[in-house]
């Protein structure tokens, strides 16, 4: 699955870097603790979190993620946005908890 088909069969909304949606989504990682994550993720996964500093947009570059999906209606701020522009990274929202986000990925097969 791309990053399109799961915009298309989760609702969610993709607010930066849409030419960049069809990166392959090969799994999925949860964390807000950006030294863990930066340890622990796998390329090409979409990483759900709550963080919305510039820092995870260097995190989700180094790690190759596909996506960064912001749960629980984390307000994402015009610098974040405009960095993960730059670096090509889609970020989508949920507005749903980081729980109930990774439950979609999971009945998708994902």
């Amino acid at each position: 699955m791309n990053v399109q088909e799961l915009i298309e069969k989760t609702g969610w909304t993709c607010i930066a870097a849409k030419e960049h949606l069809d990166r392959t989504v090969g799994g999925a990682y949860c964390g807000d603790l950006l030294s863990w994550v930066m340890g622990n993720g796998e390329p090409e996964q979409a990483w759900i979190t709550v963080q919305v500093h510039m820092n995870v947009i260097a995190v989700a570059v180094l790690r190759e993620f596909s996506c960064i999906v912001i749960a629980d209606n984390a307000s994402v701020p015009e610098e974040v946005l405009a960095r993960a522009e730059e670096e090509g990274i889609p970020l989508l929202e949920s507005g749903i908890p980081v729980f109930e986000t990774a439950k979609k990925l999971v009945e998708l097969g994902i």
